[in-house]
């Protein structure tokens, strides 16, 4: 595959594979991905990308394609036939008195702060985190992305990282103030990139990879409907996914 790496014209990627090392999301298993790292990368083309089953993490591109497991399938939905459950209603309505923008990504000393108290939240307090390491993850990307700040009477609580294609906006990683977890931000972040999308008129909101049997990745079947892509690249409804002769859960 090629994208427009430097002016000039499209250029190849090289892609690479992985040695195996211990799956962040299933315990006892492997993962292999095939990445590839690219310093310029068009929304079009990005897109096609993902339609092939890659997502993007810093300027890495990446699939995995572990020998014995295929449980990471890409989900998106379609901004159209999108209906919110009864719960994400309430979280909807709860959350009414936060400020949403969105605007180019910008890392600050007040968003490394929020990040740095949200690993800590999250992990026990066992995970190493440096500022490099926020910039290089979140905000050094090489295609068009945006920034999703949700504030309170000014105080930042949330904030969504966001890459934007011709047809898509794709959600690439949400952290959050830990006091507001009662918020449920998360729920009410993929809620407004859902209705971002609707204003931009764009087609489809692309949420990454759903793990049926990882907690923290099989939520995302929670925004239905949905579409899986299959092994063979092409997108099908949840509830005729299995088509393509792989499990989904419903």
């Amino acid at each position: 595959m090629t994208h427009d790496a430097k002016p000039g014209g499209p250029q190849t990627v090289q892609l690479h594979i992985s040695m195996p090392h211990a799956c962040p999301y299933l315990p006892e298993r492997d993962s292999t991905n095939l990445f590839a790292e690219t310093s310029r990368l068009s929304g079009a083309v990005y897109q096609q990308w993902m339609n092939a089953g890659f997502r993007r993490s810093g300027t890495l591109i990446y699939k995995p394609i572990c020998e014995k497991c295929a449980e990471c399938r890409p989900l998106r939905v379609r901004v159209d036939s999108f209906a919110p459950s009864r719960s994400q209603r309430r979280v909807w309505r709860r959350n009414q008195d936060l400020a949403v923008d969105v605007g180019p990504p910008i890392p600050t000393d007040e968003k490394w702060k929020v990040y740095s108290a949200y690993l800590d939240h999250q992990h026990d307090g066992k995970m190493d985190h440096e500022r490099e390491d926020f910039e290089r993850f979140l905000y050094d990307s090489p295609t068009s992305t945006l920034e999703m700040t949700l504030r309170a009477n000014g105080v930042l609580l949330g904030v969504g990282i966001i890459d934007e294609c011709p047809d898509c906006l794709s959600s690439v990683y949400f952290y959050f103030a830990p006091e507001a977890a009662r918020r449920s931000l998360g729920v009410f972040s993929a809620l407004c990139e859902i209705e971002e999308c609707r204003r931009r008129g764009l087609a489809y909101w692309y949420a990454g990879y759903y793990i049926r049997d990882c907690r923290q990745m099989n939520y995302k079947a929670q925004y239905r409907p949905y579409e899986l892509l299959g092994s063979d690249s092409i997108w099908r409804p949840a509830d005729s996914a299995a088509l393509d002769g792989e499990s989904v859960d419903e």
